[in-house]
């Protein structure tokens, strides 16, 4: 059974993006986030269009979801491909201050070429920028050291526009995740799911998580992943052994834990993916 088409693009982004639009002739800085076990499916292809040679400092978070080993292929990768990539961990700040002084060097930089220009300085004016429910408005309450603006792990709760001043270097503008009108790279589109960074009415539970579990055994082939099927068999209690078929596993592991359920089942074993309780799992590494 394959998943039905995943789209979604809510009506508060269509806005935001509008709103985005007449925003970024103000902007100095594009702070762009990522989700780091999905580095390449959460890079929006209209972001070079956005920056448009403004600056541009690209923030990988949830860096404690992956491996060592994964993170060392994706900042070699980066590295490699242009760009300086910030490791980050919004829910507990790791790597937030690195990220703020790279932040102030910026504004710095570009306050000495307005004053060469017999100009005043001002804060740099940066946009925070990425998909839903990658963590930049937690990012964003780091930089501040308290809760400034709405944050959860689910996609959609900024959905609006807001602006942010942080002392007298750095004014930030929160904006909701962006989507591209169109997901034609449904193979991305499951991971943006399995990720839980697009919203939920976007596919059903139960075929993704099944995809999930299709995707595991070829994951776990390469340990750089972090993907190891006996994490799976330990947590639920059932053997992955000669199991050819996602959903017998499911069934098996529904009628243990959920009284037969295999759509409560399926959301648990989300869960317990996005939580990091099968593993700091990579769905995507670098080729």
């Amino acid at each position: 059974m394959s998943t039905p088409p995943i789209q979604w693009y809510p009506g508060h982004i269509a806005r935001a993006e509008k709103q985005l639009s007449k925003s970024l002739a103000k902007v100095d800085l594009v702070i762009e986030v990522r989700d780091a076990r999905i580095p390449l499916a959460t890079s929006h292809p209209h972001l070079h269009r956005w920056i448009k040679g403004k600056r541009h400092l690209l923030v990988i978070n949830r860096q404690d979801m992956i491996s060592t080993e994964a993170r060392k292929l994706w900042d070699e990768w980066l590295r490699r491909s242009g760009d300086f990539p910030w490791w980050c961990n919004s829910k507990v700040g790791t790597g937030v201050k690195q990220l703020l002084h790279a932040a102030i060097q910026t504004g710095e930089e570009l306050n000495e070429r307005r004053r060469s220009r017999g100009m005043l300085n001002r804060p740099v004016r940066a946009l925070t920028l990425g998909f839903p429910n990658v963590g930049k408005s937690a990012l964003i309450n780091r930089l501040m050291k308290k809760k400034v603006v709405e944050s959860a792990r689910r996609a959609g709760v900024t959905r609006s526009l807001r602006w942010v001043r942080m002392g007298q270097d750095l004014d930030l503008l929160d904006a909701p995740g962006v989507l591209p009108p169109r997901l034609d790279d449904q193979a991305a589109a499951l991971r943006l799911a399995l990720c839980d960074d697009i919203g939920q009415a976007a596919y059903d539970v139960e075929l993704v998580a099944m995809a999930f579990l299709k995707m595991l055994p070829p994951l776990a082939k390469n340990p750089s992943t972090g993907a190891y099927l006996d994490i799976l068999e330990h947590r639920y209690g059932i053997s992955w052994n000669n199991q050819q078929d996602p959903n017998q596993w499911l069934a098996k592991v529904a009628e243990r834990h959920t009284s037969g359920d295999t759509n409560r089942m399926a959301q648990r074993i989300l869960d317990d993916f996005r939580r990091a309780c099968l593993g700091k799992i990579s769905l995507e590494l670098p080729t």
